[in-house]
């Protein structure tokens, strides 16, 4: 079967027992990694890796000798407990040997928890996960998280931020990459540690990731002010950093967004930015009202629709070259 985002996040706290293997997979390892970490706590327990109820297989190895994971689903531990039998870098090749596994697991065999990166939707592994009422597919996308998810977080570390620093918080959740955000979160919190005190913003600011930001801001107002000759070098700084074609569409999708939610708003441009949620400040809510003053909404609308089919288009695990569309069409939506 497959979960939506909500129930997987739900399957992942909870585990339906009757369900005898679960597929993970997404773009970005670092979430796939926490969503694996949670579920496979849910499923042995806090200590059930040290009492040796954890079979990790590679799939590289699966793929030599098919046989080893009903082996290590229907071995018996020498603790007692939950087990779990946990494949991880799995591709559509893998299909056939999973397949065969979950046809052969009875209510006494360990759990099965695969793990992949951006998988397609038509491809083998998912469509077995999601087609067997025995399995569940979890694909998680580069989505931001919502504020719920952002607080909740910020307390699983230990954090107490201030009002100003809690919407910093909220706001880098939206414009960094889910790892990178992780990794301020744990920044943050060794930052911290020991101190007692509600974290501030200046903090904040000064652990924040500083030079990705800016570039991204830049090539947006490129785009929204027509200044075509700066995309192509953005782009290539972007990529520098690190910062893929399809974290660039999520990011400028999210800015057009943003941008119809303000160029649609009945009592104008003001009204809509102090409808935004979380709030834009500073550059950001500059770069908006131009754009929302420059570009009708039919553009606006337009670019929308445009952005959504590239992000499709890249996240469809065709063989395309990713970093030559995106910058075919952001060079034609600043033209």
């Amino acid at each position: 079967m497959k979960l939506s985002s909500r129930d997987g996040k739900a399957f992942l706290r909870k585990p339906d027992p009757a369900v005898a293997g679960v597929l993970i997979s997404g773009e970005d390892g670092a979430r796939v990694a926490q969503a694996r970490t949670e579920l496979v706590l849910a499923l042995i327990g806090p200590q059930g890796e040290a009492d040796m109820r954890l079979e990790r297989i590679a799939g590289a190895d699966l793929r030599r000798d098919p046989s080893l994971v009903i082996d290590a689903l229907k071995a018996v531990g020498f603790f007692p407990g939950p087990r779990a039998v946990l494949v991880e870098e799995a591709t559509d090749g893998l299909a056939p040997a999973l397949g065969a596994a979950l046809e052969a697991w009875s209510k006494e065999d360990a759990r099965l928890v695969v793990t992949g990166g951006a998988l397609p939707s038509k491809g083998a592994l998912r469509k077995l996960f999601e087609g067997r009422r025995d399995a569940a597919a979890i694909t998680l996308y580069d989505d931001p998280p919502t504020e719920g998810e952002v607080l909740d977080l910020l307390r699983e570390a230990g954090l107490r931020p201030d009002p100003a620093a809690r919407a910093h918080l909220v706001g880098l959740a939206q414009s960094l990459s889910p790892g990178d955000f992780r990794g301020l979160v744990e920044r943050l919190a060794l930052h911290e540690l020991g101190e007692g005190r509600p974290l501030d913003d200046a903090t904040v600011s000064a652990l924040a990731p500083q030079a990705e930001e800016a570039e991204m801001d830049d090539l947006l107002a490129a785009i929204t002010e027509g200044r075509r000759d700066r995309v192509a070098p953005l782009l290539a700084r972007l990529s520098a950093q690190g910062m893929g074609p399809v974290a660039v569409t999520i990011q400028a999708l999210r800015h057009v967004r943003a941008l119809l939610q303000v160029a649609s708003d009945p009592g104008g441009v003001q009204t809509g930015l102090a409808s935004l949620r979380p709030p834009a400040g500073g550059a950001r809510r500059q770069m908006l009202q131009r754009g929302a003053e420059t570009w009708r909404r039919e553009r606006v609308e337009e670019a929308l629709r445009t952005l959504v089919e590239l992000d499709l288009t890249l996240r469809s695990g065709r063989p395309v070259p990713d970093a030559a569309i995106l910058e075919r069409v952001l060079m034609r939506l600043a033209g």
